[in-house]
């Protein structure tokens, strides 16, 4: 195999509170006819910054052709400003990265399509920047189509897309037309279990059989561990770990389970900002099965937001699927309006029956339930120790979820 990605001494600095805008120069020429001086206070730096932000520093790696790299982290360890470099979004501050061949990404939901183009123009579009004839485009056409399943739709701007359907199709672009290299970030957490199972899949064969690259940003363990020989690990923006996915991934949830902290975050889709989520707050955060949980989740707004959904998801650590969900809409048709300022939202869970394992809580706002955002947060760790195990149920121990029943007979 053939080295395709060489990543050497990259970094990224931001400066707080800099907006990064990629204007058209038409747009220059009115910023400087409308407020000169303001522009000339950006050009010449007056009243400086408040600080420099480091989202990258010295990362290396190097990635073979036909490998299939996992990129795994908390958030803001510099994953998603990593894959925008590697994408050519985003310049670097400092160091290069050298890529053999066409990158194909899908970053975020829409990412590259026109909201005034319908799903086929889209599709010809972005065959196009990818640099591939007509012949090429229209050889991969069916083959998209069928995958997104969204033909009834495809003459319609996609502008009047769903998220999962904005998924769909701009996955089954990226995977169809021969990138040499494909990017894929944590965007099919929208999309539902089977498409999922679907596009995992997809990811395989294409590494496997057609020899393309692959890198999965995920925080789906289970995924990264199922369809990624090699990982690393990202952390404050630096490379922490870099080797065999299992002992990546170990080093990772193990690393989180001991720290037990919360990053605030914020939603810049919504101008939200999460402050903190708080289980068992009344116990310490002790977190038991077959006992409550409470989950509080407190959200500060720059404005009043209408109809927001709020969303909770478990999942294993061992598996690429999801154990529990629910959100605001699953009881009494609920959306929640965030006010100006702080807002707490709770979740109780009467009967927490997730048994021994390790889970990652999964967090996500949404918006008319249209427009998902969703965060990975924290990891649970449950463990039946011998103390345990007499006061559950024997099926408990062997299990994910345990669900109340009983047996009967009759001859």
């Amino acid at each position: 195999m053939s080295t395709i990605i060489e990543v050497n001494n990259l970094g990224k600095k931001y400066n707080i509170g800099e907006k990064e805008n990629y204007l058209a120069m038409r747009d220059v020429l009115m910023n400087i006819i409308r407020s000169p001086f303001s522009w000339l206070k950006s050009k010449v730096g007056i009243g400086g910054h408040s600080g420099e932000f480091w989202a990258l520093k010295d990362v290396n790696f190097t990635v073979e052709q036909g490998e299939v790299l996992g990129i795994i982290g908390r958030n803001g360890a510099g994953k998603s400003t990593l894959l925008k470099i590697l994408s050519r979004i985003t310049p670097p501050t400092t160091g290069e990265i050298k890529l053999r061949g066409r990158v194909g990404s899908l970053l975020e939901v829409g990412t590259g399509f026109h909201p005034e183009l319908t799903g086929r123009e889209n599709v010809y579009l972005n065959g196009a920047i990818l640099g591939m004839r007509k012949k090429e485009i229209e050889k991969k056409f069916d083959n998209i189509v069928e995958f997104s399943g969204i033909e009834k739709f495809l003459d319609t701007p996609v502008k009047r897309y769903s998220s999962g359907m904005y998924v769909r199709l701009a996955f089954a672009v990226a995977a169809h037309l021969e990138p040499e290299i494909l990017i894929i970030d944590e965007v099919l957490a929208v999309g539902d279990a089977e498409f999922q199972k679907k596009c995992l899949g997809k990811m395989e064969d294409v590494a496997k059989k057609d020899g393309r690259t692959v890198l999965f940003v995920s925080h789906n363990m289970g995924a990264v561990k199922k369809l990624c020989g090699r990982s690393i690990l990202l952390e404050g923006g630096m490379v922490k770990m870099e080797g065999e996915t299992g002992v990546v991934v170990d080093q990772y949830t193990n690393g989180m389970a001991s720290q037990n902290t919360f990053i605030p975050f914020k939603v810049k889709e919504l101008d939200v900002l999460v402050t903190k989520i708080i289980l068992n707050e009344e116990s310490g955060g002790a977190i038991s099965p077959f006992k409550p949980l409470k989950i509080d989740i407190e959200i500060e707004a720059e404005h009043d937001v209408e109809q927001v959904g709020v969303e909770i998801i478990f999942s294993h650590e061992d598996t690429s699927g999801v154990v529990f969900r629910t959100n605001t809409k699953t009881i009494k048709n609920m959306d929640i309006q965030i006010k100006k300022g702080k807002n707490r939202v709770t979740c109780l869970i009467d009967n927490f029956n997730l048994c021994s394992g390790r889970y990652l809580l999964g967090f996500g706002l949404s918006l008319f339930m249209i427009k998902y955002y969703y965060y990975n947060l924290a990891l649970l760790n449950f463990d039946v120790s011998e103390s345990m195990i007499g006061a559950l149920p024997t099926s408990a121990i062997y299990s994910h979820v345990y669900l109340d029943h009983s047996w009967s007979i009759a001859n």
